[in-house]
This record gives C-alpha cells, structure tokens and sequence, in this order.
C-alpha cells in the first residue's frame, strides 16, 4: 500500500520534468516532491508498524515542497507532507500531520555541489490512539488529540544537474517534537525525537 501511494505521487510530478530546476535564485520560485525516510522515539502516538506498547519505530513520507528564494544563497523551503496524512487517515483512521518550513543557507562546493544547511520550525497535528495501542483488536485505545512545535534542523548537498530531467538535493534532517493532548494535557504528553534521510527532486513549472 506504502510502495503504491508513492509511486503514485511520483508519477503525477513526472510530466513536469522537462529540464532540471536548480535552487531557486532571488524572486524565484521553484517546485519539487520530497521523500522522507527515517526512525524516531515516540512516547505519545501509536505506531502503525510496530507492536503495542513500543516506543521506536520507522518514518517515512512524501510531501509537496515549494521553494522562495530570497536572495541567491538564502531560501525559505515550504515543505507539506501527503502520502502520511492520507494513508493513515484510509488505512488507520488517523491523522499525523506535520507540516514544516526551513531557512537554508546556500554554500557552493564547486561546479557541480552546493552545501546546503539551515534551521526548521513546523507543527505536528495527530489525532489517533497513544502508543500502547495497535492498529486494530482489543489493544486499539481510544482516540485523542494531540499537537506540538516540531523543532529540526536540516544538512544536505545540491548536486546541480543542467540539462538533466529533474534536479536532486539529499539531506539529513534530525528534529524533536514536545506533544501534548488537546482534551487533557495530562494524560498523552511526551516527545518525539528523530531523524530522516530527505531526497528533493525539483522540477521546472
């Protein structure tokens, strides 16, 4: 289900890709998919691929990204994630939602690279079982609110690919996220702290 979901989103970009798009300069704007992938620790959320009660876990998503470039080597990086929000809420009767934006400085590392480092700041929106809980049976809990900062970093290399179909950017991106219930702050509050490998894949309007 994971594999098909992305695959889809994939394709739907694909006839956008007719030369690469490299990081946006000063009053440009640019588009691309990003692919997530990665683990966290989560005292809070139920996972769905891991049994009750276990606090670690695997991540992964596929978001939308669309880059203003505010100078040429400053960008602000809007990044809303899709294939999470809507297989949880198909499959899982969930929602886990977290959208983010980060600042990136822009460091050319010769012709071909550019370093790419920057801050993070986004907002983690879940509504769903705590961690105790399974997908689906007896061990499924009730079902709560729940949000939070979601706080990060991100460090990666622009690898500038002139002519070629899309362009490609690979990064690291760790973060924490304190979580708290809507309903009862006391009774689902902890945090979450993981990291992820991000491959961005830019293409021209």
């Amino acid at each position: 289900m994971k594999t098909a979901c992305l695959w889809i989103v994939i394709a739907s970009f694909l006839p956008l890709a007719a030369s690469a798009q490299e990081i946006p300069s000063e009053n440009t704007v640019t588009f691309g998919i990003k692919i997530r992938a990665g683990g966290r620790h989560d005292d809070v959320r139920m996972c769905v691929a891991t049994p009750a009660g276990s606090k670690l876990g695997p991540a992964m998503d596929v978001s939308f990204v669309t880059e203003f470039g505010l100078s040429d080597d400053l960008v602000l990086s809007l990044n809303v994630p899709v294939l999470r929000p809507l297989l949880f809420a198909t499959k899982f009767d969930m929602l886990q939602f977290e959208p983010d934006v980060t600042l990136k400085f822009v460091a050319k590392q010769g012709e071909r690279r550019e370093l790419v480092a920057g801050p993070s700041l986004g907002v983690s929106l879940h509504y769903g079982p705590d961690f105790q809980s399974e997908p689906d049976g007896d061990l499924r809990g009730p079902s709560f609110f729940a949000l939070g900062p979601r706080l990060g970093a991100y460090v990666g290399v622009n690898f500038k690919r002139p002519g070629e179909s899309f362009g490609f950017e690979l990064g690291f991106s760790p973060y924490v996220t304190p979580l708290f219930s809507i309903n009862d702050p006391q009774s689902h509050r902890g945090r979450v702290v993981g990291g992820s490998l991000d491959a961005l894949f830019r293409f021209n309007q």
